[in-house]
């Protein structure tokens, strides 16, 4: 288990030499989508019993695994989420654009990426039931559903985003929650909780 989160660590630290970490400033409601590439070694991942996957298929090209940022939002006072998104992108794409346009540019792409995937999370969680589920057969059954239909929203309401991105920019991106990382507040929520821990 330590080789490979090692490996996927030293992976995603080569592909993102070229970037720096920018603070995005947030919404009270919606907790920063900050790096951290920290929680490959341990929390909520390793908690899991669970690696995220290093590719992904999107139209035809396989994309590499470059970015983990936590995240997290309010649906209101007592109901939101946190939990870990997977950014996506494809490496050929990062060759041609770190030749064409410098390794600098990919400071931009990375609070963009964090900004159209905190919005994302806030429609997401707007649009989730986050109410308790009577049909439910435990708190783990819960969560499942919960991590589903927000996975689900997640992906509908950051469609457009990336296409948006990837017809600006030439990088193809994929970013998605990692379901098993994601936590759920049904009976209060604020987004100081939902800071990333050090």
């Amino acid at each position: 288990m330590k080789t490979s989160t090692h490996i996927l660590f030293s992976m995603a630290l080569l592909t993102l030499a070229a970037c720096s970490i920018q603070e995005v400033k947030q919404d009270t409601k919606t907790a920063p989508a900050t790096d951290t590439l920290a929680a490959i070694t341990g929390g909520d991942m390793q908690g899991s019993g669970q690696n995220p996957p290093l590719t992904q298929i999107k139209g035809g090209k396989i994309l590499n695994l470059v970015r983990i940022m936590d995240g997290g939002a309010c649906k209101n006072d007592f109901q939101g989420t946190k939990g870990v998104f997977l950014v996506y992108a494809d490496p050929d794409d990062i060759e041609r654009i770190k030749r064409e346009q410098g390794t600098q540019v990919f400071a931009e792409f990375e609070s963009e990426i964090q900004h159209l995937s905190t919005d994302a999370l806030q429609d997401a969680i707007n649009a989730t039931n986050l109410a308790e589920d009577p049909f439910s057969l435990g708190a783990d059954e819960a969560q499942e559903k919960l991590g589903k239909q927000l996975s689900n929203n997640f992906r509908n309401s950051i469609a457009q985003r990336i296409k948006d991105f990837q017809q600006k920019t030439g990088l193809t991106i994929d970013v998605t929650p990692f379901a098993p990382s994601l936590f759920f507040y049904q009976q209060g929520c604020d987004a100081t909780q939902l800071e990333p821990e050090n």
